[in-house]
């Protein structure tokens, strides 16, 4: 596989002035690779990219690059609302010598399906990178049709992945049996990985993974082995760890989680604010098996 089962969409550390923490992304880094990442996508939504400046994000794809040192592949997230702004950053990234981009839908804008057609197919267009699409109307307010996908996937040679964060499990099962062979499909969704991989997708591009790195890579192998009861048993316990994760604004709850792991600062950038002390609180009950096990 291209980019491998278990990607993990990194956060950008801040230091408690709210600049990028360099020696914390270098651990964070060096954690995911050593706890069963086969990619990281930098500068996600994961990774605050709404509040990251333009030359923010080619620093950290280039920190990323330079630190991975090819252990494990190094996705950029250049994908924006903008069309000839994404292709100038891709363009960019891969001057930098990232291994792909992740195309996020265009958010806000909401364009119609046709545009978005376009909008990947020029922006696709514009790299010989691998391209992984991105769909994720929680957060866009705009879902990708399964027949765009499909569509862009049988006319677009360089678009080779896509994570699909719906959560509508008959549009995966369309999409993987639509899409074109080679084309590797992710879930966006921690807490339903295992649905996903009986629907037809290769892996995850996770958040969790931060925090249970190891038992979602033997979570996913198991299934691949064909051990469904067993795999099925992980996702049921690491739902309470996902849903923790997300219990406000992300990644506040997980670098909450990473702060007590000695990784990196709660800090977020506004408008996502740190965890209440009542949050914390109830992080912490969560947390202390799979921090326990994973630090």
């Amino acid at each position: 596989m291209q980019f491998g089962r278990l990607l993990t969409a990194m956060i950008t550390p801040f230091t408690s002035d709210g600049t990028v923490d360099w020696p914390r992304f270098d651990a964070v880094l060096e954690h995911l690779i050593n706890h069963g990442s086969d990619s990281v996508v930098i500068a996600g939504t994961t990774g605050e990219s709404p509040t990251l400046a333009h030359d923010e994000k080619l620093q950290l794809f280039k920190r990323a690059v330079q630190r991975a040192q090819g252990r494990v592949k190094v996705i950029a997230g250049t994908g924006s609302n903008d069309t000839i702004a994404s292709q100038k950053l891709t363009q960019e990234a891969e001057a930098i010598g990232v291994n792909g981009v992740m195309l996020v839908v265009p958010y806000y804008n909401k364009p119609t399906q046709e545009g978005l057609y376009q909008h990947f197919r020029k922006v696709a267009g514009a790299t010989s990178l691998p391209v992984m699409l991105y769909n994720v109307p929680g957060r866009t307010a705009l879902h990708m049709d399964v027949d765009t996908m499909v569509r862009l996937t049988h006319d677009v040679p360089n678009i080779t992945s896509i994570k699909e964060s719906s959560g509508r499990l008959v549009d995966v099962m369309k999409l993987a049996a639509h899409k074109r062979e080679d084309v590797e499909l992710y879930s966006g969704m921690d807490e339903l990985i295992i649905p996903y991989l009986a629907s037809g997708a290769d892996g995850v591009v996770s958040v969790a993974s931060h925090v249970a790195g190891l038992d979602m890579k033997q979570m996913i192998e198991a299934f691949i082995n064909g051990e469904i009861k067993t795999a099925t048993a992980m996702q049921q316990r690491l739902i309470p760890l996902v849903e923790a994760l997300f219990m406000t604004s992300s990644p506040a709850p997980l670098k909450y989680a990473l702060s007590r792991m000695g990784l990196c600062e709660e800090s977020v950038r506004q408008p996502i604010l740190p965890l209440s002390d009542a949050e914390k609180k109830e992080m912490d009950s969560i947390l202390q098996g799979f921090v326990l096990a994973e630090a």
